[in-house]
């Protein structure tokens, strides 16, 4: 009898292996932008357009007046938080807490930034379309750990930690392009009013205030305030987490307790609907010639072809100058691999193409179709790649990125 199961284990290992683990949260936004595609290019089409930007009837906050600005501006302060959580944790605890750790992937995350950008704005001439050029410099965590997840043991341990490293520093790097260059005005008597709640949070944090309610309503505070500066109230999120407590007055981790109680929610809530609400993108009467127009084609070069040339020459260059050793036991085909992987810019990239072009919806149709183009050839591209040049090594990360033996 027990070798009688045994196939059938092995017929179904993989479709579970895409829900567990590191692959679900990517597969999840998958099926979504799927599911969004087929939304908007079907029967559909007019609800969905109707559900997420159709006036709503009444709204608690005047300037969000249709549910994709509660999604984009309400819900993803949710994800923000998270991310700013994990920064902290990282900065204080984690992998960016040591020089010698931090030092290969934050410059080869400058670097997976700043030649996308150049690419984009090689491709695209400027003019019109250079508000756009943070948009193919950002790396999505889920996905790509969704990519790597379908091939389990295969990836080297320290790779898969490299590119959750970078993935990180490139969060921090695209939330502060979003405060600098994606802010057109600043209303001061609000910015005082969001300082003075920050200044309160912290003091909270040296008090050692230990219970998460305080913290949580005036993060809510916080968001209102900054919803009304100027800055993008997203920004909040960010900045609300970096004041809540590593450790409670009795010693235990609060804010890991915070950040693993919301990044479900984030992961499997948040983010999708963020997916759902804002890649459907209409390809009525698209051909060739909007594919390969400058906007799409530029986005889609620098995720596919800046992302990896930034990042593998950077890697590259730092092992031959004796600046820092690519990633343990790993080869250079799965360095290339990696780097590729690093062009999936789904969920940061969309945020950002729609403070690109305000009020200029065919240009945020248009940078769409580039960065879900770029992104699926980055997946694609990557996966095949590593299936092909990866091994079995001799140890995996942990839940925590600490390497374990293998049994």
């Amino acid at each position: 009898m027990t070798q009688n199961k045994r196939p059938i284990r092995s017929v179904f290992a993989p479709v579970r292996a895409l829900f567990v683990g590191d692959a679900s949260a990517g597969i999840l936004l998958i099926l979504v932008a799927a599911a969004a595609m087929l939304a908007a290019n079907s029967g559909l089409s007019d609800e969905y357009r109707n559900l997420f930007y159709g006036e709503l009837r009444w709204t608690p906050i005047a300037k969000l007046d249709d549910l994709h600005l509660w999604i984009n501006d309400g819900l993803m302060a949710i994800f923000f938080f998270v991310v700013g959580l994990e920064v902290k944790r990282e900065l204080i605890a984690g992998q960016l807490s040591d020089p010698m750790q931090r030092r290969l992937p934050m410059v080869a995350a400058a670097a997976g930034m700043l030649v996308p950008a150049g690419v984009f704005m090689l491709v695209s001439g400027g003019g019109d379309y250079s508000q756009g050029w943070a948009i193919p410099a950002a790396t999505d965590i889920a996905f790509a750990m969704g990519v790597l997840g379908l091939l389990g043991s295969r990836v080297p341990a320290s790779l898969r930690l490299f590119l959750l490293t970078v993935a990180i520093v490139d969060d921090i790097g695209a939330v502060l392009v979003i405060a600098i260059f994606y802010t057109p005005t600043i209303k001061m008597v609000w910015l005082v009013a969001s300082i003075v709640v920050v200044g309160a949070m912290v003091a909270m944090n040296r008090m050692k205030v230990s219970i998460f309610t305080p913290y949580i309503l005036l993060a809510l505070v916080l968001w209102y305030c900054v919803l009304n500066t100027g800055v993008h109230a997203t920004i909040a999120g960010v900045v609300a987490a970096l004041t809540i407590p590593m450790h409670s007055k009795s010693g235990n981790s609060m804010l890991e307790r915070l950040e693993h109680g919301l990044a479900p929610w984030s992961a499997y809530l948040v983010v999708p609907v963020f997916g759902f609400a804002n890649a459907g993108v209409s390809l009525e009467g698209m051909g060739a010639d909007e594919l390969l127009a400058p906007l799409p084609l530029a986005i889609a070069a620098g995720l596919v072809v800046g992302k990896q040339l930034g990042i593998f020459s950077t890697i590259w260059i730092c092992e031959k100058i004796g600046f820092a050793a690519r990633p343990a036991k790993a080869n250079w085909a799965e360095v290339w691999g990696i780097s590729i992987l690093c062009g999936i810019g789904f969920t940061m990239s969309l945020f950002i193409g729609g403070l690109a072009f305000p009020g200029k919806p065919l240009l945020i149709e248009e940078a769409k179709i580039g960065i879900l183009t770029g992104s699926a050839i980055s997946a694609v591209i990557g996966y095949i790649i590593l299936r092909l040049t990866t091994t079995h090594p001799d140890a995996e990360c942990d839940d925590q990125g600490n390497q374990t033996a293998n049994t």
